[in-house]
């Protein structure tokens, strides 16, 4: 169907993520640092999105594209809360995780990065713990779990830049590799000083 659906303009995006928030229906995500729409029938068209980019690389446009759809049921809403957050104490099976995109976080991380929750936090459900202090072969027995029944639609990976901590995207990739499943996945490493690269 023919229908309103914004578009970005690549050349245009600086990857500040302002836009992401304002997207309250999760349809943007920052990836290999520019916005792109990652679901087109998560997007209503209204454009809420543009009056939030600096750069002006937000239109709203009308061209063939699935139709509107609300996001599913259970995924966290921008602002919504979610508990519990560690790993070891979310359910496998907890609702919010079900076909969601799920933000696997060193607990270290929200301490450190000041624009945590408006750059990562929104339409995402979160899975926090500790690579070098908690159990990791149970966490990435609990993950493979979790992805199997979630079938999550997208995995962001957020941990610091010290060497311990990388451990947290080797335990998510082994989670995938025990579960034989393709989930796009993103990572980014956060500097002492909060600066994400």
């Amino acid at each position: 169907m023919k229908r309103k659906i914004v578009h970005i303009d690549e050349d245009k995006c600086d990857g500040c993520g302002i836009c992401i928030p304002a997207c309250a229906e999760g349809a943007l995500r920052i990836i290999d640092g520019k916005a792109r729409l990652v679901s087109e029938r998560y997007c209503d068209g209204l454009g809420a999105c543009l009056g939030h980019c600096p750069q002006g690389a937000i239109t709203v446009e009308e061209r063939e594209s699935e139709p509107f759809s609300e996001p599913p049921a259970g995924r966290p809403e921008p602002g919504e809360a979610q508990w519990p957050v560690q790993i070891h104490l979310v359910p496998v099976s907890a609702p919010f995780l079900k076909h969601g995109d799920l933000l696997v976080t060193a607990d270290c991380v929200p301490a450190v990065c000041p624009d945590f929750h408006r750059r990562f936090r929104p339409g995402r459900a979160i899975l926090l713990g500790c690579p070098k202090f908690d159990d990791v072969a149970a966490y990435t027995r609990k993950l493979a779990t979790m992805f199997q029944q979630a079938q999550p639609r997208s995995l962001t990976v957020l941990h610091m830049e010290v060497p311990c901590c990388s451990g947290l995207m080797y335990l998510v990739r082994q989670a995938l590799t025990a579960t034989g499943m393709e989930i796009p996945c993103q990572e980014f490493t956060i500097c002492a000083d909060g600066r994400v690269v």
